[in-house]
């Protein structure tokens, strides 16, 4: 391993680096005591073929045949050449940082795979914040406006939520109402996200000029909903709901740095059977053909599946959900090819960095099979939705099943593995929850 880069652990927290660091310091114990032992062989056995089963020499042999690269490039992949994010270009950054519209231009165009990609992963009709409410929020008749501006800090990575004012609100009280407005950056709706304005008394017509700061990355922006609620507060009593808006960021106009007006709406009640969408699943995906690696090597087919994160996951009325993600490739006739994450806690955007392989393909198979990666929530075990990638033909070595119902996107990206062999298709789709589980 000379000559590589050492490895680069400051993006893992302190618990992390010293769990892995410990597991490093033991390996270097027990390659001590292996070289040990090896040694004491060398003096006292002479028959070398005996030697060599004894030390293990045979079984380097055969580990450098297999891999003459020096280790499974799906590590390197993965660990050491660790890839440059991809971020959705906002038009005002852009245009400030290149300085003509011309350049803008061709980077959205360079860009437009990757919108397209990233687009609103929540599609609906009522109000997100209303999975998550509880109570009657139709004491009051929702009327007048909200003033607020948006800006994105590229260097501070934070997103700056300008709270201005409000005009003509709903008398909550004879006439009169003590507003405050509430904030939430959804998905996440717990104690982290919100936040408040200070409370105006006995007016219709509050001012607050009130900036809220929230760090988040550009990429999670287009999987995020900004929810701005107006309430009027109540002393002895549950406070008062006087109209909200919802800005879905991903359509966002980013050029626009003046303060804007902007409706009240009641909250309308959404089901959660109207969501087609829970988020945005981010991994890659290559396709490695028998023998392709030279001497014959692989001697099958392998699939790795590299499986990166999740952006803006839906959560629960509980709060952020634990999820784990399982991986099978149909049609699974043994039962045993379904592999699994570990489980993330309590997070929104839970990273796995977890490469899963299947191997026993010829390339003939991946127009017969299906690659189903699904998301699930351990307590109580349930799929919370999935994506599937195949031909989306419906059928599978001349049987109908039910499995082969991959949307156009998730097509375009088998395609792209079956074209592309030995090549990493990265790729990010919607993890929808019309993903009818069957068997095989």
């Amino acid at each position: 391993m000379e000559g590589e880069p050492f490895l680069d652990l400051c993006h893992l927290t302190e618990v992390e680096q010293t769990v892995i660091l410990s597991v490093l310091q033991r390996d270097a114990e027990l390659r001590n005591k292996e070289e040990g032992r090896i040694r004491k062989l060398q003096q006292t056995v002479s028959d070398p073929v005996r030697l060599r089963s004894l030390s293990g020499a045979w079984f380097h042999e055969v580990r450098a045949k297999r891999y003459q690269k020096g280790g499974a490039d799906v590590v390197h992949a993965s660990i050491r050449h660790k890839r440059r994010e991809k971020d959705i270009p906002l038009t005002a950054i852009f245009a400030e940082e290149k300085g003509n519209s011309s350049q803008l231009h061709e980077q959205q165009e360079e860009d437009k795979s990757t919108e397209r990609e990233l687009q609103e992963n929540i599609s609906m009709n009522g109000s997100l914040m209303s999975l998550y409410s509880v109570g009657d929020f139709g004491d009051v008749v929702v009327s007048g406006q909200i003033q607020f501006s948006l800006q994105y800090d590229i260097k501070k990575e934070e997103l700056h939520v300008h709270i201005i004012r409000c005009q003509d609100l709903a008398p909550a009280r004879k006439n009169r109402s003590d507003p405050y407005v509430k904030v939430y950056l959804l998905p996440d709706n717990t104690s982290r996200s919100k936040k408040k304005t200070a409370v105006k008394r006995k007016t219709l017509n509050p001012v607050y000029d009130e900036t809220m700061k929230y760090r988040v990355r550009r990429l999670d922006l287009q999987a995020r909903v900004l929810s701005m609620s107006v309430w009027h507060m109540e002393r002895m009593r549950r406070n008062l709901f006087l109209g909200e808006v919802e800005v879905r960021l991903a359509q966002w106009d980013w050029s626009q740095s003046q303060p804007t007006w902007h409706n009240l709406q009641p909250r309308v009640k959404l089901s959660p059977d109207d969501i087609i969408s829970r988020g945005t699943i981010l991994f890659s995906i290559k396709f490695v053909p028998p023998g392709s690696e030279g001497s014959g090597c692989p001697p099958t087919g392998e699939l790795h599946i590299w499986l990166r994160e999740i952006v803006g996951l839906l959560p629960t009325k509980r709060g952020a959900p634990s999820t784990y993600v399982k991986s099978v490739v149909l049609p699974d006739e043994s039962g045993v090819s379904g592999q699994q994450t570990r489980v993330v806690r309590g997070s929104v955007n839970p990273v796995f960095n977890h490469t899963m392989v299947y191997d026993g393909f010829q390339s003939s198979d991946l127009i017969q099979a299906c690659a189903e990666i699904t998301v699930w929530n351990p307590h109580p075990s349930s799929c919370l939705g999935g994506v599937r990638l195949s031909t989306g033909s419906g059928v599978s070595y001349g049987q109908a099943v039910c499995w082969m119902d991959s949307t156009e996107d998730e097509i375009s990206v088998w395609s792209s593995v079956i074209q592309s062999p030995n090549s990493w298709v990265d790729t990010s789709l919607p993890i929808r929850t019309n993903l009818q589980l069957c068997s095989d």
